[in-house]
């Protein structure tokens, strides 16, 4: 029997400060066979960054969302299990391992990073409690992880999910259709450090239009059940 493949996807957007580090945390995980970065239109040196560190790539020219990223990524490889992983994890990446073992060893079909909580959550708590209230009224399960970007799932759980939004709804659209597809997952602790946004302006702004997509995307979602 042939070994079954792992790929990494790794969407990023302006992570050139970061990705290096990425993607060094990932290296010495042998269970990996592939690493793929889609590069949603960075205006930074994020593309530079990419080629200097001669990672097989996708460069999309312009800005088109997380959830168009992670689906041209799918339409793209050949594999058996599929890790999404976000770039600004830094060399905490190599912490995936602990979502790859219990997907690769049988014991869930798809794991779900659990972070602690941030010190500084710049209106992060707020998306989090509608993503959350989100997944428990359309599947009955309440979990503390559905915006988590860090996941690992078998290939037929990715096969099972017809709906997939091209923004910042992906995660949550991804949480509720495995859910009730029936498949086994589990949420992992991870010592993995994130990019939270801060309370500037750009970070409100940022958090708001994520709530905006997740609403949008729960609406969506209400209207196809």
């Amino acid at each position: 029997m042939d070994k079954q493949k792992l790929i990494v996807v790794i969407p990023v957007y302006n992570e050139a400060d970061t990705i290096k580090n990425t993607i060094k945390g990932l290296k010495d995980i042998e269970l990996i066979d592939e690493i793929l970065i889609v590069d949603d239109g960075s205006t930074d040196n994020t593309t530079s960054t990419i080629q200097q560190l001669g990672v097989p790539h996708i460069k999309i020219r312009q800005n088109r969302g997380k959830g168009y990223a992670m689906k041209l990524a799918i339409s793209s490889i050949e594999y058996d299990y599929i890790a999404f992983i976000d770039g600004d994890l830094g060399s905490t990446s190599s912490q995936v391992i602990k979502l790859i073992e219990p997907v690769i060893y049988g014991q869930a079909d798809f794991t779900i990073a659990k972070f602690g909580t941030p010190k500084n959550k710049g209106g992060f708590g707020l998306v989090k409690t509608l993503a959350r209230i989100g997944v428990l009224a359309y599947t009955g399960v309440d979990i503390d992880t559905s915006l988590s970007g860090q996941r690992v799932y078998k290939k037929e759980v990715i096969e099972s999910i017809r709906y997939m939004p091209a923004h910042f709804g992906i995660e949550v659209a991804m949480t509720i259709q495995a859910i009730n597809s029936g498949y086994k997952f589990k949420e992992i602790p991870v010592d993995m450090v994130h990019s939270y946004s801060d309370r500037s302006l750009k970070g409100f702004r940022h958090r708001g239009e994520q709530f905006l997509d997740i609403m949008k995307t729960l609406i969506y979602m209400g209207f196809k059940r």
